[in-house]
């Protein structure tokens, strides 16, 4: 069983980045679930802290063919999953990020990214998906509180092929039963939506999208 090709001999790492009240722990704790379903071994925790609604939260997740010991936050992950886009100009989501992994956003379009990616000169992956207007479409939350978070994990099985999309169905049916329906229609159509930009592609998109 093979991971990912940024895979190194700690595994995976992955980073969500959300708000209070969006759901990133969820969204790892399921992703952590449809791995282990994979036959995986896993992790997956919160930051410690007061969490309040709004306010920055990260979650965290190990994905890995062998036993995981370490017990640490992710300092340096492969991947990084932001679900809120506002995120990108409040703190720094791509603090360690290890070089040509994959960064989720959940965003209209790639520009706020791909700026970002250029000025910082960091190499990475992007893939970008509108997660909130695929929740509303779903009724998943409320039109003026959508919750994305399991809506996103579509578009990080689409970029990574790290965990198949069949099997975060089956993690949501697990934790949501007959809730789950609404949020694997909502994932299924993210995967399908999900725009993906190589970072040796990268330069050419900028071109293309005026950045």
């Amino acid at each position: 069983m093979k991971l990912n090709a940024c895979c190194d001999e700690t595994g995976i790492e992955i980073r969500f980045h959300g708000r209070g009240g969006q759901g990133a722990v969820v969204a790892s704790k399921i992703l952590a679930v449809a791995a282990f379903f994979e036959g995986k071994f896993v992790q997956s925790f919160p930051t410690f802290g007061v969490e309040r609604r709004g306010a920055p939260v990260a979650a965290f997740i190990r994905i890995d063919t062998k036993n995981i010991l370490i017990r640490s936050a992710v300092y340096n992950p492969h991947h990084i999953v932001v679900l809120d886009p506002s995120l990108l100009d409040a703190i720094d989501v791509f603090s360690g990020m290890k070089s040509n992994g994959w960064v989720i956003v959940n965003a209209k379009s790639p520009e706020k990214t791909l700026d970002l990616q250029v000025s910082r000169k960091l190499t990475y992956n992007i893939a970008v998906v509108d997660a909130t207007a695929i929740a509303v479409k779903n009724g998943i939350g409320t039109k003026t509180t959508p919750i994305v978070n399991t809506t996103i994990l579509g578009a990080f099985s689409r970029a990574t092929g790290l965990v198949q999309l069949d099997s975060i169905a089956k993690a949501m049916e697990k934790s949501f039963g007959k809730r789950a329906e609404a949020n694997i229609t909502a994932a299924t159509e993210a995967y399908n939506s999900t725009a993906c930009y190589p970072t040796d592609a990268i330069s050419h998109t900028k071109q293309k999208v005026g950045v």
